[in-house]
């Protein structure tokens, strides 16, 4: 059975914060100023967003970002509820270091499909047109270099999607990394090739636990070695980007999540070996069988820490690696994620109560949000996974003051 809570301590489900969110801006453009450092090469000219549609910031990484969604099926578990003689489907993507390619589109940070269920779950009747665009090109081919780069998967919350993220993950793979982004099926608003729209609500779908996630991500870990030696895992065979086949490093993974999908990445990594690092963004460490984990992880907390969640005590006490807690001041649940990316700037922009905003996303300014997402991730995976050396996780930054290291 699934523990893990999705309900605000104001009594606003996630989804619906975040629906919110969408819905309310898509009346106006938001913008937000690009965080990429002074002596990154200048991006790729992006074209102006269409009125009503909301923007991400740009990733600040010296590469420009490709994607391509992948359709994958494993045929070694059944799926009853899909169907008799029906197996397990997921939508996943794969976001990668990409060549030049401004001719081609910008990925939408969801399907026309999915996001359309998305709003109308909430009764807001918006175009999808209202979606944000990604820094991500569609189909863009892979810039490979004399190395394979490392991989890191990744696992949404509860009741949302694999978009829910997207500022550390395109941040990721402008830095040199491929990450694949799973839709866990059942629990997820995702669309298939098909024309097939799943949502989390469907009366009679199975109520997914942690465990049943990091079981889709060691799944994903198999078509991610499929790539590395060369054979596409696509049921479809939908043609994959020039020169992806064969560029994971299929010996050196990474794991993160938000939520749910954090539980999931603790869960994965107890259960499979393959997953050398990982990084859990508020997981409430619910529904999982905790025992000894011999390998780095971060925590980076914010309703679900230490302080306010034996559980996370519980898993905290069984970490025998390198391990780190970081917790930023003023955060809620929504504050290390898209979400506060959208809410502050709708809120000015419609005028909801400071208050209201508070409520959902926390005080953390927006601006200090996104520099922790893009810093903290990369920082830990590039030592975990690149033996790169920084300074970030020794201790508190002055460059990020709020961001505290929990003992």
């Amino acid at each position: 059975m699934d523990t893990t809570p999705f309900t605000s301590p104001n009594g606003l489900t996630r989804r619906r914060m975040l629906g919110t969110a969408l819905a309310l801006g898509a009346a106006a453009p938001l913008g937000l100023a690009s965080t990429a450092r002074a002596d990154a090469p200048a991006p790729a000219p992006t074209p102006a967003p269409a009125p009503g549609r909301l923007t991400l910031p740009e990733p600040t990484g010296p590469h420009r970002v490709g994607t391509v969604a992948l359709h994958l099926r494993d045929i070694s578990r059944p799926d009853p509820f899909a169907g008799a003689g029906r197996y397990r489907e997921l939508m996943a993507s794969v976001w990668y270091p990409a060549k030049r390619a401004d001719e081609l589109p910008l990925a939408p940070w969801m399907t026309d499909g999915a996001m359309k269920a998305y709003l109308d779950d909430f009764g807001f009747k918006l175009p999808p047109s209202c979606t944000p665009l990604t820094a991500a090109r569609l189909g863009a081919p892979v810039h490979r270099t004399g190395h394979r780069p490392p991989v890191v998967v990744y696992s949404h919350g509860a009741h949302t999607h694999r978009a829910v993220n997207t500022v550390v993950v395109q941040e990721l793979a402008s830095h040199g990394y491929v990450v694949v982004t799973v839709d866990h099926t059942w629990d997820a608003f995702t669309e298939f090739p098909d024309g097939r729209v799943l949502t989390p609500w469907i009366d009679g779908a199975p109520n997914l636990g942690p465990r049943d996630y990091a079981a889709d991500a060691r799944f994903v870990l198999d078509c991610i070695e499929e790539i590395a030696a060369g054979r596409n895992p696509d049921v479809d065979g939908k043609p994959l980007p020039d020169g992806l086949l064969g560029a994971p490093d299929p010996l050196d993974i990474g794991m993160f999540g938000w939520s749910k999908g954090g539980s999931a990445t603790a869960a994965a990594m107890m259960a499979d070996r393959r997953v050398r690092a990982g990084f859990s963004i508020d997981g409430p460490m619910q529904g999982i069988t905790v025992t000894d984990l011999d390998r780095p992880f971060l925590m980076l907390t914010a309703e679900f820490g230490r302080d306010q969640d034996p559980e996370a005590v519980a898993f905290w006490n069984h970490l025998r690696g390198w391990r780190l807690n970081i917790q930023a001041d003023g955060v809620r649940h929504n504050s290390y994620g898209d979400a506060a990316v959208l809410m502050p700037q709708v809120g000015k922009l419609l005028g909801i109560p400071e208050q209201q905003v508070q409520q959902m996303v926390g005080t953390l300014p927006t601006d200090s949000s996104v520099r922790i997402q893009q810093a903290y991730p990369l920082a830990f995976f590039d030592l975990h996974l690149r033996h790169r050396r920084g300074s970030l996780l020794d201790g508190p930054s002055p460059r990020f003051p709020e961001v505290k290291f929990l003992p």
